[in-house]
């Protein structure tokens, strides 16, 4: 991975990509820090502490996705989190809406529904910031010898403009950077907050109150379970995203000209985690969104009907038993929301039908299946497999440390919807290298 970003640098147009990508980055973290306009941020944190408390951390998943942006009430609170959200509702809405369905199948169409979620992601961030500005006013919250109406029409001012200029600098760098733009910005906002989380498992494993604790033996045996379950989450979506099942392919040979041309074999590569690091997102955001509305119009978790169903969205509920067994059901609507977008996010973005056609024109074969609609049924049963598989571990990938902190005591503060996301993306950014640097070759040799 360090050679090929090192001869990354060496080609002019990768290196500009690179130092693109790395400006914004900096642009982001920059935007992380300004505090939010109108908002007396000491009393907010110190309610973000004691809600955190005793909430079981449900707004964890939250200031992780925004880089402690939430928790530290910036500019850049909201992060993309409404891109995201926006991004679920208008895929979802394809299956509903036969238009978008059209539009999904064609790039001016595609361009549309861009437009459309971008409108949505407006909305949604003037939706956040607007209950964030009520709750703050009801708590009074709002700086001291200010206007509170001008206060709250400043706060989602700034919120909604940081979310949007986020899912530009997204954007952009899908267009002028490398990797996923909007990947890219979650995964440096996660990575920015792994220093404070190391340090807070040092603090809870080897201090108390600043001071060692005298049994060093057993914190040094957690600290290396810690670092154990790491390393294998890591491993695990290392190997997971590397793993493919391939199909066989023959070509017919046949005559051009007065030469024999074809005969030859390949294969199509199909990854096992076809969806990559979108099911994981979508899942962990679908199920945080009511949490995140709901604690901030000041509904408890585990009070009432409404809160007992918030807390079963908690994922330090899980794993439990006796009489916080029912919170389990939060589990098992995550494992099936994970499953879900597996297939439907493969399903928006691989066609079946459009490989067969592709090979029957090519005057290509899967040995022991007709071309057609045999092999367009043939490439859908493998796929379906291969999907569930790729699901079933990106669930337990993501679970593992959630488990180990249920129910083996060892607190994993950045959990496996984190380290997927981190060690996902950046195995795909370096991979979208390799194949610009491979592009371009082929280029240079065309050329010459």
């Amino acid at each position: 991975m360090f050679k090929t970003f090192v001869n990354a640098l060496k080609v002019k147009e990768v290196r500009k990509r690179l130092f693109f990508t790395l400006a914004m980055l900096v642009v982001i973290r920059i935007g992380s820090t300004l505090p939010l306009p109108g908002v007396d941020i000491a009393k907010f944190q110190e309610w973000y502490a004691n809600l955190s408390s005793k909430a079981d951390g449900a707004l964890d998943i939250l200031d992780a996705f925004t880089g402690g942006s939430f928790s530290e009430m910036t500019l850049f609170a909201l992060s993309i989190t409404p891109y995201i959200t926006s991004s679920i509702i208008i895929q979802l809405l394809t299956i509903a809406i036969p238009k978008f369905e059209e539009w999904n199948k064609d790039e001016d169409g595609r361009k549309k529904m861009a437009a459309i979620t971008r409108y949505v992601t407006i909305a949604l961030s003037i939706f956040e910031s607007a209950a964030l500005a009520i709750n703050f006013k009801n708590n009074g919250w709002l700086q001291m010898g200010l206007n509170p109406v001008l206060s709250m029409v400043s706060i989602i001012t700034a919120l909604t403009a940081g979310s949007a200029f986020l899912m530009w600098i997204g954007e952009r760098i899908t267009d002028k950077g490398v990797g996923n733009g909007i990947s890219i910005v979650l995964t440096i906002n996660i990575i920015s907050r792994m220093p404070r989380d190391l340090y807070t498992l040092y603090q809870r494993f080897v201090e108390v109150n600043g001071k060692e604790i005298p049994n060093v033996g057993a914190a040094t045996v957690r600290g290396i379970i810690v670092v154990a379950i790491i390393a294998l989450v890591v491993v695990l979506v290392v190997v997971l995203n590397d793993g493919i099942r391939k199909i066989p392919v023959q070509y017919a040979k046949k005559v051009q000209g007065n030469r024999m041309i074809g005969g030859n074999t390949s294969h199509i590569p199909l990854r096992v985690n076809t969806a990559g690091v979108m099911p994981i997102i979508f899942a962990s955001s679908l199920m945080q969104f009511p949490v995140v509305i709901c604690q901030l119009l000041g509904v408890k978790t585990g009070v009432g009907v409404g809160g007992k169903i918030l807390k079963c969205m908690v994922s330090s509920n899980w794993f439990k038993t006796g009489d916080n067994f029912i919170y389990n059901l939060g589990l098992l609507a995550y494992v099936l929301l994970v499953i879900f977008f597996a297939y439907f996010y493969t399903s928006i973005t691989f066609n079946p039908m459009l490989i067969s056609d592709n090979m029957k024109k090519s005057g290509g074969f899967v040995p022991g299946i007709r071309p057609g609609k045999p092999t367009t049924e043939y490439l859908n049963s493998v796929l379906n497999y291969i999907i569930f598989v790729g699901a079933v571990g990106l669930i337990i990938v993501a679970l593992i440390p959630t488990f180990c902190t249920s129910r083996l005591g060892v607190t994993v503060s950045f959990g496996g919807t984190s380290l997927i996301i981190i060690v996902s993306v950046i195995l795909e950014t370096m991979q979208q290298i390799e194949t610009m640097m491979l592009e371009r070759n082929y280029k240079g040799f065309l050329n010459s």
